[in-house]
């Protein structure tokens, strides 16, 4: 099945891969989240499929937003993470399969997952304030909750590219295997979780979450006025250029 740039393959185990099709970084837009947003929404109304596998095609896992060549789009950030909210209304279990970048809002879609298999060529960061911005995609919540709130803020303060063995040594990947082997152990993964009864799993999903929703909308909502203001800044203007021109940022405080 096809959603915009989105595919969902109903395999054997009772496991759904969703792909992102935008390689080689997998940039997303408000289009791209709704996409995804509809593929979850598939799977939870089907009987056959008990859990997920989030994947994508190209060199990267995700890159976040491309602030170089910005997608057209309405109602800027607040209309972006409404999209993304619905992933977290998602009632069937997620494994990420990162093969690559997880960078910016990437990184915040990986979070939003369950579990994240990477291998030690992926590289995650959350590279906001490098950019002269605010974090998102409920960032806020997810990070801390992974990783514990100093890790988080080591790496949302600096910014910095970790790769996969120091996300496994801080608990923001579940797994660490060969670049080869991280679709295969993410269905591996995904196909344990299938095996339990699918009531209980969504039920104990339920409750490990249940105030999650409330907590990422309300996050949402502050980070995304936040970026707002923050993307009028001269700062931000510093930030994009030099990422562009790959040379260090000269921030001036305004």
């Amino acid at each position: 099945m096809i959603f915009g740039d989105v595919s969902l393959d109903i395999g054997e185990g009772a496991v759904g891969t969703v792909e992102i099709h935008r390689p080689p970084h997998n940039y997303f837009d408000q289009a791209l989240l709704r996409s995804l947003a509809e593929a979850y929404a598939e799977v939870d109304a089907r009987a056959d499929c008990r859990a997920i596998v989030l994947c994508a095609e190209g060199k990267s896992f995700c890159a976040g937003a491309d602030f170089m060549r910005p997608a057209p789009q309405t109602g800027g950030p607040t209309a972006l993470y409404a999209e993304a909210a619905r992933l977290f209304d998602s009632s069937t279990p997620v494994v990420a399969a990162i093969q690559g970048a997880a960078i910016g809002g990437g990184l915040g879609l990986a979070c939003a997952a369950d579990f994240r298999v990477a291998c030690p060529e992926a590289r995650f960061a959350a590279n906001f304030a490098r950019l002269g911005f605010h974090h998102g995609f409920a960032l806020s919540v997810t990070l801390p909750a992974i990783v514990g709130q100093q890790a988080a803020l080591d790496l949302l303060y600096t910014g910095r590219r970790i790769g996969g063995e120091e996300a496994a040594g801080i608990g923001l990947c579940d797994r660490l295997v060969e670049a080869a082997a991280v679709r295969n152990a993410a269905h591996a993964l995904a196909g344990e979780v299938a095996g339990s009864a699918p009531l209980a799993v969504r039920a104990i999903r339920a409750t490990m979450r249940r105030d999650l929703v409330a907590r990422v909308r309300d996050a949402m909502a502050h980070e995304a006025a936040e970026q707002e203001r923050l993307r009028k800044t001269h700062d931000f203007a510093e930030g994009v250029r030099a990422t562009a021109e790959r040379r260090p940022p000269r921030f001036e405080g305004r």
